[in-house]
């Protein structure tokens, strides 16, 4: 009946707001309380609600319920397909007035200008760096808790971001599902994909704020401004020491495990760094030269 009268009896003591059922001002309660009640049994992480537990879950099971009718994508919520569907109406109604960039959301649009403006409200509260999207930085977070939530389905290997995930399961799969409309050259990875594009269109919207200089990748711009900060935010689990580039930890940590994943495709050595694996395939491509010219 209160449907219909609009009577809404159970009132929030922290903040007044009023409800129809006494269930629904329990729920909100925990705004206030901060309390995480829901436990996803595959990872540990915890929320406040059990529909944010259910949105989380599909991460694991990569359930998607929302398919879009013109293309084969799916979604695993709603408000992302809606999204999706504005890329085949050509729908770009939020438009910066700095690049004349147009974005499908209001949400969209406002995280883009951060990189005009270069306010990133966000702040670490481990190591105070600070980011323009709440999403970096509780991703970033992980570099200081260790924590790998997502697991390839393929092997044991685990990730701090679903998209490097995603990226990473295409090794196993060979998908490239990105094209490039100028050459024909296909990406596992969007960000990829982007990235490319702009060797087409000299395009480099990154510029540094400590001098001139510009990027046309994001992460190249992050690492580049570490030169002026001195930051060294990647450190080796083994010895401590500290890089300012994600890859260079990776490539310094193979020094410890004795990993090799370059491997020749001439012979069976193999290589720590791709750098090494391509000096030394040029011994053998110079072998092939000089015995076809004899």
């Amino acid at each position: 009946m209160r449907i219909h009268t609009g009577e809404k009896p159970f009132t929030c003591t922290q903040c007044g707001k009023s409800f129809r059922a006494s269930s629904t001002l329990n729920n909100h309660m925990l705004i206030h309380t901060g309390e995480k009640t829901h436990k996803c049994d595959q990872c540990g992480k915890t929320f406040l609600r059990d529909s944010e537990l259910k949105n989380h879950l599909s991460v694991h099971t990569k359930e998607k319920l929302y398919p879009c009718s013109v293309c084969e994508k799916s979604f695993r919520h709603q408000r992302s397909l809606r999204n999706h569907q504005k890329i085949h109406t050509g729908v770009g109604e939020y438009k910066c007035f700095e690049c004349e960039k147009t974005f499908c959301t209001a949400e969209s649009l406002k995280i883009h200008k951060r990189i005009h403006t270069g306010e990133k409200p966000y702040i670490c509260s481990l190591c105070n760096k600070r980011f323009s999207q709440l999403a970096h930085m509780k991703t970033h977070a992980r570099i200081h808790t260790g924590e790998k939530p997502y697991k390839c389905s393929y092997c044991e290997k685990r990730f701090r971001r679903l998209g490097q995930l995603r990226q990473h399961e295409r090794t196993h799969t060979g998908e490239k599902p990105y094209k490039c409309s100028h050459c024909d050259k296909r990406f596992s990875d969007g960000g990829n994909l982007r990235q490319h594009v702009r060797i087409h269109t000299g395009e480099k919207p990154y510029k540094c704020s400590h001098c001139d200089k510009r990027f046309s990748d994001s992460g190249l711009l992050r690492q580049h401004e570490r030169v002026h900060t001195g930051e060294k935010p990647y450190i080796c689990s083994y010895c401590d020491k500290r890089f300012s580039g994600g890859g260079n930890l990776r490539q310094h940590v193979r020094i410890h495990t004795g990993e090799k994943p370059y491997k020749c495709s001439y012979c069976d050595k193999r290589f720590r760094q791709l750098g090494g694996l391509k000096i030394h395939e040029r011994i053998h491509t110079r072998e092939k030269v000089a015995r076809a010219s004899k």
